[in-house]
């Protein structure tokens, strides 16, 4: 990304550039390249705000992710920029099929109804993405991780075509992000917590029991739809982790439910 991010942006005249932490060093001496951490992204959104810039741009070190910064210094989830991101596309591509995968917001497959394309819902990960891709031939798909597919990149992801969509979307629009992003931050999310657990399938099994009278699905773990809250637990394919992704209608609803499903699964055997 240190490389290939500013050869692209210098043969757009009209886009000033600040890079930071160009420099190629393997030791990460600013902080590691991952820009998915909150703490990653905190040298950029003081930057943007003290530099006045319009947006910042957080790639990951092979640049096939990016997270966004609006003008006032704050990101956007990788939902967010989904959702946007998807309004454009269907701009250029009426009625076309557009992939989130299952953790991302409900706001995402409502958005891309709104502007009449179809959602399809997939499993997390790259290579369910690309051939979800393949079978469907959706023209993008995007996940809450900032991974972003194209069908016209073969299907694979690239933060860079990505941010140069948000950049077409201000430019188009004429539209500060920190406005741009409203109509897509319906809802409260939990981001991903992590609970080490000795059997993550057993709890799996004991968390649906408990959830018996709501609609469930198991397309990657268990998702719960609760009607205003939804959770979806699923195991690490490496480590005895089961991670929790959870959304509601507000902050405070979306901490109280957090924090009543982490009860029951460290309280489980």
């Amino acid at each position: 990304g240190g490389l290939v991010v500013p050869a692209v942006f210098e043969r757009i005249p009209q886009v000033t550039l600040e890079v930071m932490y160009g420099e190629l060093d393997g030791t990460f001496p600013n902080h590691p390249a991952d820009p998915l951490q909150p703490a990653n992204q905190r040298d950029l959104q003081a930057r943007v705000v003290a530099g006045g810039f319009d947006v910042g741009l957080a790639f990951d070190g092979d640049a096939d992710r990016v997270f966004v910064v609006d003008e006032l210094g704050r990101g956007l989830s990788g939902s967010v920029t989904t959702a946007l991101l998807a309004t454009s596309v269907l701009r250029a591509n009426p009625g076309a099929t557009i992939l989130h995968n299952l953790i991302c917001s409900r706001t995402v497959p409502e958005v891309v109804r709104e502007h009449g394309g179809v959602p399809v819902r997939t499993k997390v990960g790259h290579s369910f993405i690309k051939q979800r891709m393949l079978e469907t031939g959706a023209v993008f798909g995007g996940e809450h991780s900032a991974h972003y597919y194209f069908l016209r990149n073969f299907r694979a992801d690239s933060g860079l075509i990505a941010a140069m969509m948000v950049l077409g979307e201000m430019s188009t629009t004429n539209t500060a992000l920190s406005v741009a992003r409203k109509p897509f931050e319906r809802y409260s999310s939990s981001g991903e917590i992590n609970t080490a657990v000795d059997d993550p399938q057993a709890v799996i099994e004991r968390v649906a029991a408990e959830f018996s009278g709501f609609a469930q699905d198991r397309l990657d773990g268990l998702t719960v739809d609760c009607g205003p809250w939804w959770f979806n637990l699923r195991p690490s394919n490496t480590e005895p982790l089961l991670r929790l992704n959870l959304e509601a209608p507000n902050r405070d609803d979306c901490d109280q439910r957090v924090a009543e499903l982490l009860a029951l699964i460290t309280s489980l055997p």
